[in-house]
Order: structure tokens, then sequence, then C-alpha cells
């Protein structure tokens, strides 16, 4: 291209919006090892006293996206891409198989993640040697009784990932008065911790409450008068924890689908009693999670924002409860 400059050359000049389109142009020529070079140099500009990171960030998240598994595998790495949409074991999991990443990925934590982002979309990875030497607490297929779960789709400048459609049972009104709180637990503090990242990264609030009583008296003691509940199976209930675990809220960075599958793992065992032994035999958990009764649950009037509103009672011990995690951008 006639007058087009070098990296080196728009480096020196700062000239930030050049190199974004300059990745632009690398990634359409498939001159990835040029965009490695590229996000090298924009990564070490600091030593120039430049301050390139935004480009290197994106060069690292358009590697991972949309480059071959060599390169893509090659920049998952603790810290990478950290003004990206998401982090980068999620994006090169969502373009690319196992089999195209295991062998470039940098040997750490990150190789299990990688892994598990797959299982979340479908690879069975349990009879994989590769995976030995890493700690992956749940296991590496999903499991019969749960969900399909959500996953992001990444482009070069957004994400979408929607929350899952639950088909709801004909919705009942909640009672205003009667419900008895047994205070906070471990139930309560599982539940709130789903929408952590809404609270910490973003301007979410999570709240949960537990009472003597069944689901619709937990929604109430929220204060959730003139609300409407509907009762859902346990897979579908699954699905909206991981979902908002997965991701940062409104304007939160994701955490991605594996992260999001291990927090329902985690919130199910404590809502079953089953945390102590970590992790759960995984069909004793199914087998539990069946037995509880799950809601959704929604305000009176439109719902704006991003939201996680979920009871669920324990109809052998007579104790239920109930979360409401919002996000408004």
């Amino acid at each position: 291209m006639v007058g087009r400059r070098s990296v080196s050359e728009l480096i020196a000049a700062n000239d930030l919006d050049e190199l974004i389109r300059e990745i632009d142009r690398l990634c359409e020529e498939s001159a990835w090892d040029a965009l490695m070079d590229l996000r090298e140099r924009c990564a070490r500009s600091h030593e120039s006293g430049r301050q390139m990171w935004p480009a290197a960030s994106h060069a690292e998240h358009r590697l991972a996206l949309e480059a071959p598994g060599p390169w893509a595998g090659a920049v998952v790495t603790e810290g990478a891409a950290h003004l990206g949409l998401g982090p980068l074991s999620e994006v090169a999991a969502s373009t690319h198989t196992w089999a195209e990443l295991w062998p470039y990925l940098p040997e750490g934590p990150l190789v299990g993640v990688v892994a598990a982002e797959r299982v979340v979309r479908g690879e069975m990875l349990v009879d994989d040697s590769r995976l030995v030497t890493h700690e992956i607490e749940i296991p590496l297929a999903v499991q019969s009784w749960e969900p399909t779960y959500a996953v992001a789709t990444y482009h070069s400048w957004k994400i979408e990932a929607p929350a899952p459609t639950i088909a709801a049972a004909a919705a009942v009104t909640i009672p205003g008065t009667g419900f008895v709180g047994i205070g906070p637990g471990p139930e309560t503090a599982a539940l709130a911790d789903v929408a952590r990242s809404w609270v910490t990264t973003s301007t979410g609030t999570s709240r949960a409450v537990g009472v003597s009583g069944g689901a619709l008296d937990a929604i109430a003691a929220l204060g959730a008068t003139g609300a409407t509940a509907a009762p859902v199976v346990a897979s579908d209930a699954l699905a909206l924890i991981a979902w908002a675990a997965a991701s940062g809220g409104a304007v939160g960075r994701r955490r991605g689908a594996a992260a999001g599958r291990a927090t329902a793992w985690w919130t199910a065992a404590v809502l079953c009693g089953l945390d102590d032994d970590w992790p759960p035999e995984p069909a004793e958990l199914g087998n539990a999670i069946a037995e509880l009764e799950w809601w959704v649950w929604s305000p009176a009037g439109p719902s704006v924002g991003w939201a996680c509103r979920i009871a669920v009672a324990d109809p052998i011990d007579g104790l239920a409860w109930a979360l409401d995690a919002v996000d408004h951008a």
C-alpha cells in the first residue's frame, strides 16, 4: 500500500487511531505474524514513553478471535487483552476447538479454563490425558441434567451475550406478608455472589434472603409487593445463574461461560447442602437439585436493564431463598 506507515512510525507518532486501522488491515490480510509483531511493539511502547496499550489489547483480542490456533492459543495469557470485551480464554474458545488450541496454549491455569470453555460449548474432554495435571473441579462434560448454557458471541468490536430464554409456567401473585426470615447463611451468600461482578465492576446490586416457608414467601421477603412468579425446571434456573455469573453486568468486564458454569454448580451445591465435600458427585447433585422447587420472578412494571431474579424452596425442610440482582446502565 502506497503511503502505509510502519508500526514503528505509527508508535513514534502516537497515532493510536491509525494503529487500530492497521490491525483491521492485517486481519483482512491474514497477516498473523505481522499482527503479533504489532502487538508486541505496542505492548513495549512504554519503553519509549508511548502508551499504546489499547492497540496491544485490541490486537490480542483479534488474534484470539480470528487467527488460527498457533496465534490464537499463544496470546491466551494472564492479563492479556485487559481492555477487551472478555477473557481471551473465552474469546479463543468461542471460535476454535480444543484440538486447535491446546498445542499452543502457554502452560498455566488458563489451559484448564480454555478446556472448560470448550466443554460449555459441547466438547467432551473427560478422557483427555492432556488435562490430568490441571486442577479442574467440575466435570469436563456437560451432564444430562444441566442446561444448554448461554454462551457469548464475540465480534471485533462488540459482544452478544443474551440471557437464556426460559419457558416459565403461568405466573402467580406474590403474597405481601406472612413470611418468617431465617437470617443470612451460606445459601443467601451463594445466591448473592451469583451477580458479584455486577456489584464490584458495574453499577448493580444483589440481595438474597432466606425464610421459613416457600419460594413465594422468600420473594415477598425481598419487599417485592405486586410481583409475579412462575415455577421453572432446575436446569432453567441453572442456566440463568450461569448467565449472570458469566457476565459483567451493564458495564463490567465479562468473566466467561466457564466461570458461570462453575458458579452455577457451587450455588446449587450450597442450596442442596452438598458443598462440604467439594466438588459434589455429579449424579448426586443432579438428583438433589431436582428435589428443590425453582422459580423465576419479576416485579410489577416493565423490566429495565440486567436482571437475575430466582427463588428456590426446599419442601422437605420448609426453607426457601430468593435472589434479586439487577444492574441498570
